[in-house]
């Protein structure tokens, strides 16, 4: 099949891109605290504009100095901005790029510890999440705000943007004033709908001016807030009329508020390209400007088929683009295999951001770190080999077979994958093996030696005499010291998810972390009566936000019995555990089979066997000492094969 759609021009007002992949703005928090633009922030995006995107659109540029709602966005507040971001949009362009500047506010969307003051909203009611209670904006601030905004798209235009993207959309300050469920002023910016648009609308108008007719304006909206009392998509077909009388040229359709956190930075849980139907009922509405999708469209034919619908003219692809910044060129190659596909774990662009670091991806550990991650030839070859078939052996293979090393991977099972392999098992989580299929068509291009079946021996070692080993052998089950743990009837978790025993009826899984309550949830929905057991006081406690919400909500849907606080102190050979819980002995009843998911110990051995022989020994993900996740094994095996 090829594709069409995606790689026919567009126009966005005078502005044409050359294709219909388009970059969403997603928070990096890479800037420096007063809103420049670093190394890090430009190379970000300089990739992308070298990997073929039709347009790229930053994050946040605040406003205001109240607007920011993490330390590290960009802004566009003052002229002392302009030099450094000029220096990206230069960069972008020499790169072959387009790049819009996203222009928000975020209201009350924030914190005093962010900003230094209260935050701002149309309204004296705080948001959900963030809790702080808001200044109410006077009417005068808010003739002031519409022309802080116009300011910062001159600004923007004289950094050499190509347009910019008000960002109405996502709960921030232009929604809340859109919105009865954030706004109940009776002044001319509240009330009616009309008096409730006069805020954007005015926006626009403002930017229009100062900036010309021909500077294009892209609108973000949310389709729905997905909140009591917010908008839906009936309201805003009402809206955008509006915003497209005022003289935007084209708009993005996206969905959700912060309390909706979920829809705006959607898990693999939510469909591929389920924002698209929101897109296609503004379209009804609106035919004189591009109507754009957003949300889970991780793979350019998901786009065609969105497109070629008619359901959007265009596709916003954020986290496809962090995943593989260079997917349109691949695509447009026809080298869709090479193309690494997000699977919507969302660990290091949301996961990593809301704690405070700056942004990553699982798959890309370049991702953010363009700017000092690069692969450079080795000028001294030397011969690898690679214990472990796993994310961390893979990553490194590949990084030190396209730096010039001789590699040969060796894996005792008959697949690539490791532990990984089982995260693609349990619902919504399929999407993981395309990762284990990417790092095996790559090694076989980069021309690592790739032996299955087969474990690395001291006796490999003497005989071919690497110059390095690196030791990837990753980790195994735990099993703890309980009572009754070898009864015929209690397996591994990860042995009963690779489907070596037939597990049916009614199953007690002991251990409530991530694999704990995946195997759980697995299970029950494959119709059998589950149990989970958990030492601390709750289950998922390492899980993301917006997965662990579907993850609980199906382990309930499926009647998953809970038991959070409490010990297993014995598995007795009916099946009966006996267990502790707030210093009191229980009995949980009977099961016919029991899921050991207690942890994992990384596996040992190898490196004592070879120590004396000669060879450098190098230890990547688990194999360090230290269980960890797949992000931390991908990132670390690609940084060892980078150093060899």
């Amino acid at each position: 099949m090829t594709l069409e759609k995606v790689f026919e021009p567009m126009k966005i007002g005078s502005l044409e891109i050359k294709n219909r992949f388009i970059v969403s703005a997603m928070v990096m928090n890479c800037c420096t605290e007063d809103g420049k633009a670093t190394e890090q922030f430009i190379a970000y995006h300089e990739t992308k504009a070298k990997g073929g995107w039709g347009l790229i659109v930053t994050e946040d540029y605040a406003v205001d100095p109240t607007a920011k709602t993490y330390e590290h966005i960009p802004g566009l507040w003052c002229d002392e901005q302009i030099e450094s971001h000029r220096a990206l949009t230069d960069r972008v362009h020499a790169a072959g790029g387009k790049i819009f500047a996203q222009l928000f506010h975020g209201g009350r969307q924030t914190q005093r510890w962010i900003i230094g003051t209260d935050p701002v909203a149309p309204s004296r009611i705080p948001c959900p999440v963030k809790k702080d209670m808001p200044r109410e904006l006077t009417t005068e601030e808010v003739d002031e705000m519409i022309e802080k905004f116009g300011d910062a798209a001159l600004r923007a235009k004289q950094a050499g943007f190509d347009g910019v993207q008000i960002h109405g959309a996502h709960g921030y300050l232009i929604t809340e004033f859109t919105s009865y469920y954030s706004n109940k002023r009776t002044d001319k910016y509240g009330g009616p709908l009309i008096n409730r648009l006069r805020f954007p609308v005015e926006i626009i108008k403002n930017i229009k001016k100062k900036c010309s007719k021909d500077f294009p304006v892209d609108y973000k909206i949310s389709g729905e807030e997905r909140v009591e009392g917010g908008l839906n998509i009936e309201d805003t077909k009402s809206i955008v009329p509006f915003l497209v009388e005022a003289g935007i040229d084209s708009l993005n359709v996206s969905v959700g508020v912060y309390e909706s956190w979920y829809t705006q930075v959607p898990p693999a849980v939510m469909g591929h390209g389920w924002i698209s139907d929101y897109a296609a009922a503004i379209k009804s509405v609106v035919d004189t400007i591009p109507v754009t999708t957003v949300g889970r469209v991780n793979d350019p034919f998901v786009a065609e088929a969105i497109i070629k619908s008619g359901k959007a003219d265009a596709c916003y692809m954020g986290r496809a683009s962090l995943a593989d910044p260079d997917l349109p060129n691949k695509a447009k190659a026809g080298d869709f295999a090479d193309i690494i596909r997000c699977v919507g774990c969302l660990q290091g662009c949301a996961g990593k951001i809301d704690t405070g670091f700056t942004g990553q991806c699982m798959l890309n550990p370049r991702t953010d770190r363009e700017f000092e991650r690069r692969i450079v030839k080795t000028d001294k070859p030397q011969k690898v080999f690679i214990a472990g078939g796993g994310p961390a052996g893979a990553e490194c293979a590949i990084v030190a077979a396209q730096r010039g090393h001789d590699v040969e991977l060796f894996e005792k099972e008959d697949r690539l994958g490791g532990m990984f392999y089982l995260a693609a098992i349990p619902p919504w989580k399929g999407e993981i093996a395309s990762f284990i299929n990417w790092q095996a068509q790559r090694m076989e291009r980069d021309g690592v030696k790739v032996h299955l079946n087969t474990g690395l021996t001291k006796e490999i070692v003497e005989k071919e005499k690497p110059d390095v080993v690196v030791i990837a052998m990753g980790s195994r089950p735990f099993v703890p010291p309980i009572e009754g743990n070898d009864r015929p009837f209690v397996y591994a978790a990860t042995d009963a998810l690779l489907g070596k025993y037939d597990v049916n009826g009614n199953i007690a899984v002991i251990g409530g972390g991530q694999v704990g309550g995946e195997t759980a949830n697995f299970f029950a929905t494959h119709g059998n009566s589950v149990t989970i057991i958990e030492m601390l006081p709750e289950i998922l406690k390492e899980e993301v936000d917006n997965w662990k919400k579907f993850l609980v909500e199906s382990l309930n849907e499926h009647g998953v019995k809970v038991y959070t606080d409490t010990s297993v102190k014995k598995i007795c050979e009916d099946g009966t555990i006996l267990a502790s819980k707030d210093g009191k002995d229980i009995d949980l009843g009977k099961f016919d089979y029991v899921l050991m998911a207690s942890g994992m110990r990384p596996v040992k051995g190898l490196e004592e066997d070879i120590k004396d022989l000669g060879c450098k020994l190098v230890f990547v993900g688990d194999s360090e000492g230290k269980s960890g996740n797949a992000m931390r094994a991908i990132e670390n095996g690609y940084l060892a094969g980078m150093e060899i």
